[in-house]
């Protein structure tokens, strides 16, 4: 019998997390869980615990750590930072599932490339917000980093079976999010309720809205550029409702190349999660009929500025690359707070980003230093709304 790999998750109780724990469970043969690492959902992660039984777990704060603690005497249970630390280094680690949220998971993503970890990366904020320091950790280290959004998952696929010399554009497919058609809607009435509501995939409430806004696509676009060398230019974004192509290469001889299947996250988790081998049918095959009518669409810039801006941001350097990231976690957290409205989110960022003036990135002090800064011009804009 071959051994189980054993594994790490980093935002357990999250969508990838869960999503990961039921690959685990239906595949008890091949995989079983190590440590696991949440925010502060105390009631799914015991469930979580009694249903896996880590060696380590870690969560956000002390005072939950302490109450976990008292509950599973045997586990060893941190939190913060050094918890995250602990799980990624727990008995003999083999893959880390990265799901946590945001620029929180920027860290945890370095800890573990570090470490020379397989990594399944769902945290697109590790690479747009330090794709260069990324990089080159990478490049120390034997880490292995699979990326676990379902557009990068298939594109790293796709580029697998091809040279970089015969690719001539890569292709990012976006579902378009809840207001897709809907050119009648008045954009600047839409509620967080009706942002949230996916009609492909079920995600949590600051991922829904970037769905909604296109912003999530163009950290996408950004998260590309890091991962696979491209420049801005030569990624292209198609609109493609029925989220069934969910990437592609255009080749120098004008053909292509795509991946399809159906919109489930548990194919890009089963395939990090099994790399460089395959888990056999984690999810439904397509058939002809799914296959029959497919769509594809330019995505409009004019009424979702955000692809644009983070166009913008790419090409005027990583700094502003951080400043967009942030100012886009809190012009979301304020739409969900109904501080602003939807469409005054890319006045916000496009406002942060005029405002800011860009510096060089060396090291990880630099991060924080431009995050911190585009945050505070993004509160400053957002005060003054």
């Amino acid at each position: 019998m071959t051994q189980r790999k054993r594994i790490c998750v980093l935002g357990s109780t999250g969508t990838i997390g869960t999503y990961t724990l039921d690959l685990v469970k239906a595949y008890p043969d091949q995989f079983e869980v190590v440590s696991l690492a949440a925010g502060r959902n105390l009631n799914k992660i015991q469930e979580q615990i009694e249903s896996f039984r880590p060696n380590a777990v870690s969560v956000q704060n002390e005072v939950d750590a302490l109450f976990l603690k008292k509950e599973f005497p045997k586990l060893e249970v941190g939190f913060g930072a050094e918890g995250i630390k602990q799980c990624i280094e727990a008995d003999r680690v083999d893959v880390v599932i990265v799901g946590i949220v945001g620029f929180a998971g920027l860290e945890p993503t370095l800890h573990a490339i570090k470490k020379n970890k397989l990594i399944g990366l769902a945290n697109k904020e590790s690479l747009v917000t330090a794709g260069s320091l990324f990089h080159d950790e990478v490049k120390k280290s034997k880490a292995v980093v699979v990326p676990v959004d379902s557009e990068h998952n298939a594109l790293y696929q796709l580029l697998k079976g091809v040279s970089r010399s015969e690719v001539e554009t890569l292709v990012l497919t976006a579902s378009g999010g809840p207001f897709l058609n809907k050119n009648d809607l008045d954009l600047s009435q839409v509620t967080p309720e009706m942002a949230v509501s996916h009609p492909n995939w079920k995600m949590g409430p600051k991922i829904s809205v970037d769905s909604a806004t296109l912003m999530n696509k163009g950290l996408e676009l950004i998260e590309a550029h890091f991962l696979f060398g491209f420049p801005e230019e030569k990624i292209e974004v198609w609109v493609h409702p029925q989220s069934i192509v969910h990437g592609a290469v255009w080749l120098r001889d004008n053909t292509n190349l795509a991946q399809l299947s159906l919109p489930d996250m548990k194919s890009a988790i089963g395939y990090a999660l099994s790399y460089p081998d395959r888990l056999d049918g984690p999810i439904q095959k397509l058939n002809l009929a799914q296959m029959a009518r497919l769509e594809f669409f330019e995505p409009d810039t004019v009424r979702f500025p955000c692809l644009a801006l983070a166009r913008k941001a790419l090409r005027l350097g990583q700094s502003h690359v951080i400043a967009l990231n942030a100012a886009n976690e809190i012009a979301v957290e304020a739409f969900l707070a109904k501080k602003i409205r939807f469409t005054q989110i890319p006045e916000v960022i496009d406002a942060a980003l005029q405002k800011f003036a860009g510096t060089s990135i060396h090291q990880l002090s630099d991060v924080f230093e431009s995050d911190r800064i585009g945050r505070q011009v993004a509160n400053t804009v957002i005060n003054r709304i």
